[in-house]
């Protein structure tokens, strides 16, 4: 054996180096130990003692000393459906940035143009700022953009006379530039919020990927990363000198639905004309006297059903005459004197909180916005006055009537912490402002004494205090009925800075960490169980050889997890299940060695002799074959997102690490047994003669085995036109959400619960792993980018099934935008896997009929796997989703079924260059049964991977399992019926040859 002992140096230092990365886990989960122990299992008290100790040293190196927080970053990085968390993925919203760099220009071929590049971008790869040119372009090819960005802002960089192109790289650059910023100020944001180990990256497109593990309050984190930051100090109008307004809003309404309603009458029972004058009716103003309090409470009172009913007629008919006040109680109270007066300050009235978008919509009308100043807009309090209410307030804001820019904004802040109130000792934020922010709030104040001023963070109104007297000196609160944590996450986000444009979350997955344990049990399980199969399979058929390969293995595993550490990579309960699959892999290229091996000893051989040939014979098959699934990993790696890029990460590792090991390690193995004159045995009585003379015609059956997968695939696409596929909702956009009952329940019933509660549109329910637990898929409020759009849809589940939030074990959403990019992603990976895969072959074997048939076998294997899950969805009692998941299923079977069929080429090729003058017809069949006991061997292997994995894998990963022992039997018998005797139908020649 060459260079054993740098082989021997690397092996060593390659140990070294992964016990040392593997020990910080170690140390942190000794600590962790520790700390349950003495807080007994308490959260909080486990999360105090952790917090005492995370800056004290845990571990010496003699050289160094780590604290635990050190150690924590260098650990084993579990991911989200392992530990619990949420992974978001947030699109920074180009079109809010086109909005605000235009002014809100109201030019109707700007915001035709903005609708359109929204609904284009739905279903186009392309970044918006193109899509948003050339919507512009095709409303109308005469106009200029230039006409609606040229502003001050931009007055150095757009003029009157700049093209369009020119406009479009100025939006461009500044989308780019705000992309970049909103990155910077999310990762402040997120350092800031106190998770170990985040992970924030940028993905492109406009997308930021942010991974949080261990977060047990989604909306505080949807909060912490959607809020813009927009902070702004307003004046104040008072409630008795708005309320005008709201009376004329309210006329105006009520006009133009009885305008509806005669015009409506007309049309169809008289044939008056459109124009006709229209009647008018008496109508009594609305004041501090209006009787609605009393008719609000009279409806309240009555217990009867006959009072109940006149009651709600009154209001009906009350509601007809009053549109807004149906909507919204005035800020009207009773003096000592029973009389009805105005509240003092700027609160206007008072909003349920499912019925202010309906006040919104009403104050946004146009024929509204005409009746009103244009210094005037109203703004809701970010939440109700006290706990037990359930209604908002709404703000009268005044403007400066032009440009709607607050007198003071957020820019003048410098610092900002979470504080306690003086007077009430409740959480508020402190602020403090520049010099020049200082000066203007000192002039804001002196003012407005006696008068309110607004605090607004993204249109939101957090506090309105009453100015008792000019301030100097730069220092504000913001107060309100805050929690600590709360008033720490806006701190913290005012402290970071606004973001230069809204930030959505398009995609978002969170699992519990109950879910989470379950995950990591059902992964060690199946890990052990494959391990153990593996190690008594190894030994039960290659004697005391494959105690080596066992060996092999157990240094493979730890150099994987090594590996991992090292690299900061997340392991994730797909990641276990491709270390899974890489043992069973792993143990191929002993598979092939030990084969090789085989031979040499009956070719008469001897043991040393056989050992250096076989492992010299079998290089080139393992090389080849690894290199094809290495190519899927990383193709799986680049195209995949989230869970299965870790899939990806640890197949890649692993296919390198046992490379290493299966080729050195046992070589060194065998190489110190032979100089210790050990016996090394490579069969057992049993299987000695596995195998052994197989002569069996696999070419001339070859159109048997095209007629029988013709009809199986012919089937299945039948099936697939007729019963399509249970897609998944990051193939077709929506929310799943899979919700645990203490008892067994019907899907029928789930449905038809949420019915209502989710709009009217059944959702769709499927059992989930065992009877009590169900996944539930929705695209209710799919569209709204809202932040309460989430917390809406988990009211309804939790309301419409009568449970607990707990009972949500996990989530996951994704905007109808990105759905179609992994979709896009999806088609891409397998395509580029393929022509990747097709031109390795034609390189190493210089044949394109080599090439093809390999091609035309991997085409036959998608086909088949995707028939058989068109076929047999919601047949099988799990779950058959069309996902990522599945997407990496395929390219793992076509990097197998590859690994497979180049075995066989590389066989055939050695033939060729032996046996010159023999057909090539009869060159296959011995390559094909030379090479079964390892196609065989490999593949029983894998195959009892997979279903350890498959059953005590867990649900998450049940489908992803079945795809891959269904791909790994589809696989073998391609490799072995169609890819390899198709080659004799693409070339009939008697001459061809292979070069080496």
């Amino acid at each position: 054996m060459q260079s054993k002992g740098a082989i021997k140096f690397f092996a060593i230092t390659l140990a070294i180096v992964c016990l040392y990365q593997l020990s910080f886990t170690l140390v942190t989960r000794n600590v962790e130990s520790k700390a349950r122990e003495a807080t007994g299992g308490d959260a909080k008290a486990y999360q105090a003692y952790i917090d005492s100790v995370s800056s004290l040293p845990a571990y010496n190196l003699l050289v160094k000393e780590y604290t635990y927080r050190e150690c924590k970053e260098r650990e084993i990085n579990l991911g989200l459906d392992l530990k619990g968390g949420m992974n978001v993925t947030l699109e920074v919203s180009v079109v809010d940035l086109i909005r605000s760099m235009s002014n809100n220009s109201t030019d109707p071929t700007f915001n035709k143009a903005i609708a359109n590049a929204i609904e284009l971008q739905k279903n186009s790869q392309k970044d918006f700022v193109t899509l948003f040119g050339e919507a512009f372009a095709a409303a109308d090819p005469n106009a200029k953009l230039a006409a609606v960005f040229s502003t001050m802002e931009l007055q150095d960089r757009v003029t009157f006379n700049s093209t369009n192109a020119e406009v479009l790289k100025v939006i461009k650059e500044e989308s780019d530039a705000a992309i970049n910023r909103s990155f910077n100020i999310l990762r402040t944001r997120i350092d800031k919020f106190g998770v170990t180990q985040p992970n924030i990256q940028q993905l492109g497109s406009g997308r930021i990927l942010v991974e949080l593990p261990g977060v047990k309050e989604p909306e505080r984190v949807r909060k912490l990363l959607q809020g813009t930051a927009r902070l702004e100090f307003w004046e104040t109008y008072e409630n008795k000198d708005a309320f005008n307004y709201l009376n004329t809003i309210n006329e105006t309404l009520k006009s133009a639905e009885k305008k509806d309603s005669i015009l409506a009458t007309q049309a169809d029972t008289t044939t008056a004309p459109m124009d006709a004058p229209v009647a008018s009716t008496d109508s009594t103003m609305v004041t501090p006297d209006t009787a609605k309090t009393a008719l609000l409470d009279q409806i309240k009172s009555d217990t009867t059903t006959a009072a109940a009913d006149s009651a709600n007629q009154s209001f009906e008919q009350f509601a007809k005459e009053n549109p807004l006040f149906a909507v919204l109680s005035p800020a009207i109270v009773q003096n000592a004197q029973g009389q009805s007066e105005y509240m003092k300050g700027p609160v206007v009235g008072y909003s349920l909180i499912k019925d202010t978008s309906k006040v919104n919509a009403f104050l946004h009308r146009e024929d509204v916005l005409a009746k009103l100043p244009k210094n005037i807009k109203f703004l809701w309090g970010v939440k109700p006055p006290t706990p037990e209410s359930k209604a908002l307030e709404l703000i009268a804001i005044k403007t400066n009537g032009r440009d709607n820019q607050p007198p003071l904004d957020g820019g003048a802040i410098s610092d900002a912490r979470q504080d306690f109130g003086p007077y009430n000792g409740k959480p508020e934020i402190a602020m403090r402002m520049n010099p020049e922010g200082a000066q203007s709030w000192r002039r804001l104040t002196a003012e407005n004494v006696g008068k309110s001023i607004a605090i607004v963070l993204d249109d939101n109104v957090y506090s309105f205090p009453t100015v008792q007297g000019e301030i100097a000196g730069g220092s504000s609160s913001i107060t309100g009925s805050f929690e600590i944590n709360e008033a720490k996450d806006l701190a913290n986000i005012l402290k970071a800075g606004k973001l230069p444009a809204p930030a959505r979350i398009v995609e978002e997955a969170i699992v519990g960490p109950s879910l989470g344990q379950e995950a990591i049990n059902a992964g060690l399980i199946s890990f052990v169980i494959a391990l153990v199969l593996i190690l008594v399979f190894m030994v039960f058929y290659y004697s005391n050889a494959g105690w080596v390969a066992d060996l092999a293995l157990f240094a493979n595993v730890f150099f994987i997890f090594g590996v991992l550490a090292s690299m900061g990579a997340v392991l994730t309960l797909p990641g276990i299940a491709g270390i899974v699959l890489t043992l069973g892999m792993a143990v191929d290229a002993n598979i092939l060695i030990y084969e090789r091996i085989r031979e040499e000893l009956r070719a008469g051989k001897g043991v040393r002799l056989a050992i250096t040939d076989g492992f010299k014979m079998a290089y080139s098959s393992i090389i080849d074959s690894n290199v094809t699934t290495l190519l899927s990993g990383i193709i799986l790696f680049v195209f995949g997102s989230g869970p299965i890029q870790g899939f990806a990460t640890t197949l890649i590792i692993g296919i390198l690490t046992s490379l290493f090991s299966s080729i050195f390690i046992t070589r060194l193995i065998f190489e110190w047994q032979l100089a210790k004159n050990r016996v090394i045995r490579f069969s057992t009585p049993m299987t000695e003669n596995a195998f052994k003379n197989i002569k069996f015609d696999w070419v001339s059956k070859r159109k048997l085995y095209y007629t029988i997968s013709s009809i199986v695939i012919v089937i299945g696409i039948g099936s697939m036109i007729v019963r399509g596929f249970s897609t998944g909702v990051d193939f077709k956009g929506g929310r799943s959400y899979v919700v645990r009952f203490d008892e067994t329940v019907s899907t029928v019933d789930v449905r038809a619960k949420l019915t209502q509660p989710f709009g009217g549109g059944a959702p769709e329910v499927k059992t989930f792993g065992a009877g009590n637990q169900v996944k539930i898929t929705t695209s209710y409020l799919i569209d709204d980018n809202s932040q309460e759009a989430d917390a809406k849809v988990e009211t309804a589940i939790t309301s419409g099934l009568g449970i607990d939030a707990t009972q949500i074990m996990s989530s996951q959403k994704v905007g109808p935008t990105i759905a179609d990019d992994i979709k896009v992603s999806a088609g891409y990976a397998i395509i580029f896997s393929m022509i990747v895969i097709f031109l390795y072959i034609l390189l190493r074997f210089r044949k394109w009929t080599f090439g093809l048939g390999a091609i035309v076998a991997l085409t036959h294997d998608v086909l088949i796997l995707l028939s058989i899950f068109s076929l047999f969805w919601g047949i099988l009692p799990f779950s058959l989703e069309i996902d990522q998941a599945f997407i990496a299923a395929i390219l793992t079977v076509m990097g197998y079924s590859i690994n497979d069929t180049v075995v066989v080429f590389d066989r055939v090729r050695e033939y060729l260059g032996i046996h010159h003058k023999s057909e090539l017809k009869e060159i296959i069949n011995n390559a094909l049964n030379a090479t079964l006991s390892r196609t065989i061997n490999t593949s029983l292997t894998i195959f009892f991977v997979l279903f350890a994995i498959f059953v005590f894998g867990g649900e998450v990963i049940r489908g992803f399992s079945f795809a891959l022992m269904i791909g790994i039997v589809v696989g073998t018998y391609s490799s072995l019926c169609i890819a390899t005797p198709i080659v004799v139908d693409l070339d009939r020649s008697k001459k061809d040859e292979v070069k080496k």
